[in-house]
C-alpha cells in the first residue's frame, strides 16, 4: 500500500491488478466513508479529518474485493474523441472531425453525427460545449411548457456538471441542471424539467410535490426509475 503526495492510493489485488483509490477529507463526514465516484470511476475513501486519512487507507485496503467488484460493475467510460459513439437524445450518435466550415453540425441517420471540425485535440471541449447549447435549449423549452401549466415563472435555467444531482431549484427560483440529461432519452429530461419548476411550488419532496409533479408530468415514476438504473451510464460520458 502506497499514498502519494496527491493523496492516492495504490492497492494490489491478488491478480495483480494496481487500484487506485483518492483519499479525501470532508470535516461534514461523521465516519470513514467508502464511495465511487461515477463521473471518474475510482473509488473514493473520505475521512472526517487530516488525522483520520490513514485510518481511511486501511479501511480501503480491508474493502479491496467490494472496490475491485464494484468497479467491475461500472459503465464503460465514453472519452470524447473522433469516431466516439455516445447517446444523444436517447439515441447513437458519432462525433466526427469530418465536416464543411467551422460551425458544428447535427447530422441525422442511423447513428446519428455530431460533425465537430477543427483541430483534433479541442474536440472535447467543443463536444461539451455543443451539448450543453442543446441541454440548455431543450431544458429551456421544457421548463417554459411546465412552468405554464403550473402557472409559475422560473427566474434563470443553468446547465452545469453536477455529480449528485439531476436539477436544483433554489428560493430565488434559479434552476439547475445536468447538461447530461442531454444524453437521455427526451422523456427523462422532461420529468426532470418537471421536477424543478414543481419545486418552485413545493421546495419538498412531500405527498403534496409529488401530486403537483404528476399534475404537469403524470408518467414521472417511469422517467424517475429510469434515471436510477442508468444514470451511472450517463456520468461516464465524456468523463
Amino acid at each position: 500500500m502506497f499514498i502519494d503526495k496527491y493523496k492516492t492510493l495504490t492497492l494490489n489485488t491478488s491478480n495483480g491488478r494496481k487500484i487506485r483509490v483518492r483519499l479525501s477529507v470532508n470535516p461534514r463526514a461523521k465516519k470513514l466513508i467508502l464511495r465511487l465516484d461515477q463521473k471518474r470511476g475510482e473509488a473514493v475513501a473520505v475521512a472526517p479529518s487530516e488525522r483520520k486519512l490513514a485510518e481511511a487507507a486501511d479501511f480501503a485496503r480491508a474493502k479491496l474485493d467490494w472496490i475491485e467488484r464494484h468497479l467491475d460493475a461500472q459503465p464503460k467510460r465514453i472519452v470524447f474523441e473522433n469516431g466516439a459513439v455516445i447517446p444523444l437524445r436517447g439515441r447513437a450518435c458519432k462525433l466526427s472531425l469530418d465536416g464543411q466550415g467551422r460551425m458544428a453540425k447535427l447530422i441525422d441517420g442511423d447513428p446519428q453525427i455530431l460533425a465537430l471540425p477543427g483541430a483534433p485535440e479541442t474536440l472535447p471541449a467543443r463536444a461539451l460545449r455543443v451539448l450543453k447549447k442543446m441541454a440548455k435549449s431543450d431544458l429551456t423549452e421544457a421548463v417554459a411548457r411546465h412552468a405554464a401549466t403550473l402557472k409559475v415563472s422560473p427566474a434563470r435555467i443553468s446547465v452545469k456538471d453536477t455529480r449528485t444531482r439531476w436539477g436544483s431549484c433554489s428560493h430565488q427560483r434559479n434552476l439547475s441542471f445536468s447538461w447530461r440529461l442531454v444524453l437521455a432519452d427526451p422523456f427523462v429530461l422532461d420529468y426532470v424539467a418537471a421536477h424543478e419548476v414543481a419545486h418552485i411550488l413545493e421546495m419538498n419532496h412531500s405527498r403534496a410535490f409529488w401530486q403537483t409533479v404528476e399534475r404537469t408530468y403524470p408518467d414521472w415514476r417511469r422517467a424517475r426509475d429510469w434515471l436510477k438504473v442508468n444514470g451511472p451510464a450517463l456520468h461516464a460520458v465524456g468523463a
